[in-house]
């Protein structure tokens, strides 16, 4: 009793992966659900060398969890962790620590860390991402919560996490809910890229109408490029699969898409912060948009567009595409880095953007060969405002230039819904713009509403009667 390094609350797919991994770097690991069958589910997958110990039992759990206990919590998001914490409270003591490891919304975790802080208790949040593979083989891990409580958990996270370089993609992250904010950026820029990855296919599947086999073996060849990267390398995979009759099976997947709302909160959040994300915004709204199923399939017949038809240098077409999807990456990325460096201002989380590039290189569903670069550049430039004034990463965006506006101007001419490449356009031409035409806009809020505006040529705060 009291000797085991670590237990988990939840024994779901991610919370035996964990302990499993644990297992195997030698850590003596403790299990706790209520459902019997996961329970036995844990003991039966481990393997003799393994010091695994699950049970059903609040109590016994506990017992044997060595002081200051370390506890994860991996269950639904909301309700059921305070469940499972008044659960535990009883029987915890001071410097004990509880961790939350779903995806959880950063102002839950900012009230848990201080309702627990007062008892006495230490609370993280730490976001976890690479699935139940990286769950089991090595995920990125974001814990944010005390800095020196951490240190009873760095031996076992960095043990557990992936390995870049031989250096462990975790590291503590900042106070609070800093964690679960970095992993909720994380997500907004994953439902990012997985839009633009899916605009491409569609450019290539009904633009250019190119066949299954020659679009999968387009994606298989760009993962050895620039464009390296878990979610190009997975596109790869996902268009070679076979169903049961010989067809490929994305051919017979629903296009109503599903989501758990992580990137909802991104794009709320920067919408809160004044941060402008049009590319994840324009994800988040396209996933809404797939829901329409029944109205998109009569709008179909009623809204119609005629394309003109005309000769296609295909090898180019696909060059154009792959500097348009590399060029809309960067903006994607640059939009929650951008993000994080204001929410590290507005929240007090004191963010090491060069140390999140850092652990965000492996493990996590948005590993990418680029990650790299942002890290080399944020080590350069600590207090860089946006990753795109960065001189290697403005030089790969401006060779891509034509690129994206090519093929953003063939997508409209045949119809093509390409919400996220042409956010990720505007965005980049809105940060480029000294003048934009928002003065029009202060005109127009002083017209109807007197909200005054400022001017370029004096300093003051000015208000016209517009009607004279």
């Amino acid at each position: 009793m009291k000797t085991f390094d670590f237990g988990i609350v939840g024994l779901g797919v991610m919370g035996r992966n964990l302990l499993l991994n644990m297992a195997d770097q030698k850590h003596a690991v403790a299990g706790l659900d209520l459902d019997t069958e996961k329970v036995l589910s844990l003991t039966q997958e481990a393997n003799p060398q393994h010091q695994i110990k699950a049970t059903t039992e609040v109590k016994e759990f506990l017992e044997l969890l060595k002081q200051p206990r370390a506890i994860m919590i991996l269950v639904p998001a909301g309700k059921p962790v305070d469940t499972v914490i008044q659960s535990l409270l009883p029987h915890l003591d001071k410097g004990d620590i509880i961790i939350d490891g779903g995806n959880t919304y950063f102002t839950d975790t900012d009230r848990r860390f201080t309702e627990l802080s007062a008892k006495g208790i230490h609370f993280f949040g730490m976001g976890i991402s690479g699935g139940e593979k990286g769950a089991r083989f090595g995920p990125s891990l974001m814990p944010g919560g005390n800095k020196e409580a951490y240190e009873r958990l760095r031996p076992i996270f960095e043990s557990i996490a992936a390995k870049v370089d031989g250096e462990p993609c975790v590291e503590y992250l900042g106070n609070g809910s800093a964690g679960n904010y970095v992993k909720m950026a994380h997500n907004g820029i994953e439902y990012g890229i997985m839009q633009l990855i899916s605009e491409v296919y569609d450019l290539m599947k009904r633009g250019y109408g190119l066949d299954d086999s020659t679009i999968q073996k387009v994606f298989e060849d760009w993962n050895d490029t620039e464009l390296q990267s878990y979610l190009i390398e997975i596109i790869g995979h996902i268009l070679k699969k076979t169903d049961t009759d010989g067809q490929k099976l994305i051919n017979v997947i629903s296009d109503w898409a599903k989501s758990k709302g992580t990137g909802k909160w991104t794009s709320q959040n920067g919408m809160d912060l004044e941060v402008p994300l049009p590319t994840i915004d324009a994800a988040v709204a396209m996933r809404n948009m797939s829901k329409n199923k029944p109205e998109r399939i009569e709008a179909s017949a009623k809204l119609v567009w005629n394309a003109e038809q005309g000769n296609t240098d295909l090898p180019s077409a696909i060059e154009a595409l792959k500097g348009a999807l590399h060029f809309s990456i960067l903006i994607t990325y640059a939009q929650g880095l951008a993000l994080l460096t204001k929410a590290s201002q507005e929240y007090n989380y004191d963010l090491n953007l060069e140390t999140i590039a850092k652990i965000w290189r492996g493990g996590c569903i948005i590993r990418s060969v680029v990650l790299e670069d942002f890290r080399q550049a944020y080590a350069k430039n600590g207090e860089l405002k946006n990753i795109l004034l960065d001189d290697t990463i403005a030089k790969a965006i401006n060779e891509n230039q034509s690129s994206i506006r090519s093929t953003v101007q063939f997508a409209v001419q045949k119809g093509i819904p390409i919400a996220g490449l042409m956010n990720s356009l505007a965005y980049f031409d809105a940060y480029r713009s000294e003048k934009l035409p928002t003065s029009l806009i202060q005109a127009q809020r002083d017209y109807f509403g007197a909200h005054t505006y400022e001017r370029i040529d004096t300093n003051g705060i000015f208000h016209t009667e517009w009607n004279d």
